[in-house]
């Protein structure tokens, strides 16, 4: 996506999986992107607060929190971090840690909290830590940590829980833009289409693992749960 902008592409162009469409100016707007861009973003940023509140709700012990994705360029951890922050300093989480460099240091700021007691984690959706998540479930449960993920087949790799959009709903959607722009739609005047449904998955497996129960409201209120 980010290369096609750069050469100022004039094919049209459908996502699928962009955070900030706005803010990295691929489209003036999400009901009027304006260009040859459209698309669907699964990502709403007050996801991030979510996140930390549900992982709060299912390890209260928790104090600090690392924050995973890739922090090498292009990523947009930004959108979700206010909204992390917000909620972490009402909930009385005392330090909330970022990798940096490159993508090598994820599974360093993963390590690193291993020995800090009543740590966790949040995952924020990234393409490196999505193809990697059969490797770094495991290596999560190996440091013992709470985790939260955005997506469920972290959960079906081994993962505690994850929130976040059922894919096959936005990679349909996006399919669905496609066939409207050959069949003469201008992408222009095809809204960003944003999130207004998520799922809460919760494997009960991972949290025995972990020494946890789960609360029975969280676990009444899941779409799914793994046992």
């Amino acid at each position: 996506m980010a290369a096609l902008h750069a050469e100022h592409s004039n094919i049209p162009t459908v996502f699928a999986f962009v955070s900030d469409p706005v803010g990295m100016h691929y489209v003036e707007s999400f009901s009027r992107p304006g260009g040859n861009v459209t698309g669907f973003t699964p990502f709403e940023p007050s996801l991030g607060g979510k996140w930390v509140s549900l992982l709060k709700e299912a390890a209260p012990n928790v104090e600090h929190i690392g924050i995973v994705y890739n922090p090498e360029p292009g990523n947009n951890s930004s959108a979700f971090r206010k909204s992390i922050d917000e909620v972490a300093s009402k909930l009385g989480i005392v330090s909330v840690e970022t990798p940096s460099g490159d993508s090598s240091d994820i599974d360093r700021l993963i390590r690193s909290l291993k020995n800090e007691p009543n740590s966790g984690l949040v995952f924020l959706p990234d393409a490196i830590t999505s193809v990697r998540r059969v490797e770094i479930t495991a290596l999560v449960a190996r440091c013992s940590l709470p985790t939260i993920y955005p997506f469920r087949f972290f959960c079906e790799a081994g993962g505690l829980m994850s929130y976040g959009v059922e894919i096959d709903k936005y990679l349909a959607g996006a399919a669905s833009y496609v066939d409207r722009i050959l069949r003469g739609a201008n992408p222009a005047e095809l809204p960003v289409q944003a999130p207004t449904e998520f799922e809460l998955v919760v494997n009960q497996k991972a949290a025995r693992q972990l020494g946890l129960q789960l609360p029975p409201l969280l676990v009444a209120q899941a779409d799914e749960v793994i046992e």
